[in-house]
């Protein structure tokens, strides 16, 4: 019996000693810097990778020497269910146990994308396939059934997404981000069209969007969008044709090859607004906040003609004749 009570103490105390030798060990380890190849590393951890995965991934990069106390100390702390996917910013003097606590408390490095001012949805789409750091589930994807995907109830995605820059963590999908712009665009535009002025010709703020789509395109000048967008309005008001060069240049799309010809002003599309009354069908690009706002707190003026002036801006007319002479001063250089 005493023999026996003697091992059980041998026994515990060779435990005891392990599990101090192990404790120290590990805080040694947790106290000592990764292994980085240059003062700042970017660590990509992919969405579904285990904890020893994980692991061993570091291994290869050479941030660690080997995955197996790195996986103990994670598991001692309890958290190994908590790592999450994303891109890290590993610094030089980082500890060991200053990289469990970013990868679980999920520190991570974002990406963005930016969809700018008066692109086409068709330029949103490549700009997402380009990106080497989003998930590409819509690649194969109609328009539609993108627009199915992300619960929007239109048919046309053309304006549907807010023009802005997008911060995502790698590997995100294209979908959940076009959702966030789809969102967006609609939060903005509902709070807008409750704020509109009284008396526009509008039967619904989609109609305000296709409007502020046609003044985005008019003109780069924000100080001048409230102005081309009581042209247009005004033009509406009297029956009068819109006659705007981007909405002929969307209706040619891949037939117009950078020169709009006198042509192509009298071949019919939907979006030919010399050819046809009213607004077009649907917007021609995304318009951006200060178009909105334009296209529904317009300026107030009796202004239903404008040209350019060469360097970005316009020359305004209430009338036909004072057109012509602007016309004539500024395109065709007589005064």
């Amino acid at each position: 019996m005493k023999t026996v009570f003697r091992l059980l103490k041998i026994v515990f105390a060779l435990l005891l000693l392990l599990a101090v030798t192990a404790a120290g060990w590990g805080f040694y380890f947790a106290q000592q810097p990764v292994k980085l190849s240059s003062a700042r590393y970017e660590l990509v951890l992919k969405q579904g990778s285990s904890l020893s995965g994980i692991a061993r991934q570091m291994t290869n990069e050479g941030v660690l020497s080997e995955p197996w106390t790195f996986i103990a100390l994670v598991r001692a702390q309890g958290r190994a269910g908590d790592i999450k996917a994303g891109n890290y910013e590993l610094r030089e003097g980082m500890t060991h146990y200053d990289l469990f606590l970013l990868i679980t408390d999920g520190i991570t490095t974002q990406r963005s994308i930016t969809f700018i001012e008066g692109w086409t949805f068709r330029q949103v789409r490549e700009a997402l396939n380009r990106s080497t750091d989003v998930q590409h589930a819509s690649m194969a994807m109609t328009d539609q059934e993108i627009l199915r995907q992300i619960g929007s109830t239109e048919t046309v995605a053309e304006g549907l997404f807010f023009p802005d820059s997008y911060h995502f963590d790698s590997g995100m999908s294209d979908l959940d981000i076009l959702k966030r712009a789809h969102e967006t665009m609609q939060r903005k535009l509902a709070k807008a069209w409750e704020n509109r002025d009284a008396g526009l010709p509008y039967r619904s703020s989609y109609e305000a969007l296709i409007m502020a789509s046609i003044v985005e395109k008019e003109t780069g000048l924000a100080s001048e969008r409230p102005l081309i967008a009581s042209v247009f309005l005004n033009r509406i008001k009297l029956g009068m044709r819109l006659q705007t060069d981007p909405t002929v240049i969307y209706g040619l799309g891949e037939h117009f090859d950078g020169n709009l010809r006198k042509r192509d002003l009298t071949q019919d599309t939907p979006y030919n607004t010399y050819t046809r009354d009213g607004l077009p069908p649907t917007p021609i690009a995304m318009p951006g906040m200060a178009a909105i706002d334009a296209a529904l707190r317009p300026a107030q003026s009796k202004m239903l003609y404008f040209v350019g002036k060469g360097d970005g801006s316009h020359a305004f007319s209430a009338n036909l004749d004072d057109h012509n002479r602007a016309v004539r001063r500024y395109q065709l250089g007589k005064h």
